[in-house]
């Protein structure tokens, strides 16, 4: 039997998207907003601005020059092509402003994920939509110009510091908990604190949204400021933090919600009063407890138990581990910290073009998704698409998605067909014991386990 051929209705907002991305990526106005000069990319060179660009996303853990060598011979399609050094992709990639995939991602990806034709697939929890705001630290090249920019820290060991340091960098995204899409996003040197970028973030959410919050960051201020900016929060409390709290703590009892008055401490008082935030929050603290049997105690924004009743709140937080999943692609399979340069700009492009095509998947995947819960529902163990295989279709197919000639249908298409040749099982019932902590074993995983996606 021959090879059959499948046919996928793709949704006409996913193609837009990509005729879109298509079509800023030859734009002369998008090109003349994001290079550093007015005379770069005015030659006709190899690595033009769509080339660059496209070299940048598909990122990879190979030698430069290896990946040159494999790009430009697909570009080619087997047409006899010019070599190109490293170093002359590191003059081209310098005329390129970082800027460019954070506009991509401004101007195409959010508006086709949340405008009005996806209304009705956006995933929300009582009409609100659920977003994150963490960080994670990032280990930069050595280089003097990130050392200079970033700042460095000490290595320790347990006869205290040694003669090594590194550059350190900071990340906090605000991250769609539900439907896999990062809004926003900062990377400063790690000694800016957490909470205070955090705070940043909050400011590209929407009034009506929810946060949902490790520990450190139920602090009264971080509270004010969302009480400011119209958006609601929930948050797990430590078992040292507000007095209402350490007495659920005390009680020990699941399932029960009290609302409460927090009155800004005295010394944040006058800042708070300079910023204009409330000086009083009204707020709501319950508890649930875990299926391992610990207590947590949240504090919320959201005071109606009619409206948002307590036993809710037990799945609801622990869809925030949707974000921890959402850091461990980032720097696991698409091993964002080993960096294609060791200059500020190109570690800025580096990230930013890591969470586009983060964003990327996520969209393109939903088809292949949706199928996939359709012909698994009946099963025991329902099927989910295989994000390491994902990601690895995306990246053999990126030129033919976005810079080729080819019709947008055929490609998306046989991504399809890609994303769903390897579904993965859900089995929600298997919960390992978690390992106590071991060095050697870390080590161990990142030399010889660790397994990149490119």
């Amino acid at each position: 039997m021959g090879m059959q051929t499948k046919t996928y209705s793709i949704p006409a907002p996913i193609l837009n998207l990509v005729e879109t991305l298509r079509r800023l990526l030859g734009d002369p106005g998008f090109l003349g907003r994001h290079r550093v000069r007015p005379e770069d990319f005015t030659r006709q060179r190899q690595l033009s601005f769509p080339v660059v660009m496209l070299f940048v996303l598909q990122k990879t853990v190979k030698s430069i020059q290896s990946h040159l060598q494999e790009f430009l011979g697909e570009l080619a399609a087997g047409a006899v092509f010019e070599t190109v050094t490293s170093g002359a992709w590191t003059h081209a990639r310098a005329k390129l402003r970082h800027t460019a995939f954070i506009e991509l991602n401004d101007t195409a990806m959010l508006p086709m994920v949340y405008g009005a034709p996806r209304q009705d697939q956006v995933r929300r929890w009582h009409g609100r939509r659920l977003v994150g705001v963490d960080g994670s630290l990032l280990r930069l090249p050595n280089s003097q110009e990130l050392r200079e920019a970033f700042g460095v820290v000490q290595v320790s060991n347990q006869k205290g510091q040694t003669s090594t340091a590194y550059p350190e960098g900071r990340f906090v995204v605000l991250y769609d908990l539900l439907n896999r899409i990062g809004l926003s996003a900062r990377l400063e040197p790690s000694r800016v604190g957490e909470v205070d970028l955090a705070i940043e973030q909050l400011r590209q959410a929407q009034p009506g949204d929810v946060t949902i919050n490790d520990r450190g960051f139920t602090g009264y201020v971080y509270l004010a400021w969302h009480h400011f900016l119209g958006v609601d929060h929930i948050s797990r409390c430590s078992t040292g933090s507000f007095p209402a709290a350490q007495d659920l703590f005390r009680k020990n009892q699941g399932n029960r919600s009290v609302v409460v008055r927090l009155f800004a401490p005295k010394q944040e008082r006058a800042a708070l009063r300079r910023l204009g935030l409330p000086l009083e929050l009204k707020v709501r603290f319950l508890s649930v407890r875990l299926p391992t049997g610990q207590l947590e105690v949240l504090v919320t924004s959201l005071l109606q138990e009619e409206q948002f009743p307590t036993q809710e709140f037990l799945t609801v937080y622990h869809w925030r581990w949707n974000h921890e999943t959402f850091h461990l692609m980032m720097k696991g399979r698409l091993d964002l910290e080993n960096f294609s340069g060791e200059t500020l700009e190109a570690v800025r492009q580096d990230f930013f073009a890591t969470l586009l095509l983060c964003n990327l998947e996520s969209v393109l995947t939903e088809p292949a998704s949706e199928s996939l819960q359709a012909q698994s529902a009946d099963h025991q163990h329902t099927k989910q698409i295989n994000r390491a295989g994902a990601y690895h279709a995306i990246k053999h197919e990126l030129l033919a998605l976005l810079y080729s000639q080819t019709p947008v249908e055929e490609v998306i298409a046989k991504l399809q067909c890609l994303f769903l040749a390897e579904p993965v099982s859900v089995r929600p019932e298997r919960k390992p014991p978690p390992r106590a902590e071991s060095t050697a074993r870390s080590y161990h995983f990142q030399r010889h386990v660790k397994k990149v996606v490119f």
